[in-house]
């Protein structure tokens, strides 16, 4: 049995650009988990219309 194991989850959030205003992407969270138990987000990431993946730093969380 392993203790530690990396996940993906994918989840849709609400985005703002400069260049394009809000948006709605898919968000891929990658976390390490210890018994299940989500401990560290190690990536997340996002893919635009066109097929592209990009780092969520790019855009901020609108409220």
């Amino acid at each position: 049995m392993k203790l530690i194991k990396i996940r993906r989850k994918t989840r849709t959030e609400k985005r703002f650009s400069n260049d394009m205003g809000i948006l709605t992407a898919n968000v891929t969270y990658v976390k390490k988990t210890i018994l299940n138990i989500p401990v560290k987000t190690i990536h997340k990431y996002r893919e635009t219309y066109y097929g592209e993946v990009k780092d969520c730093k790019e855009c901020q969380i609108s409220a």
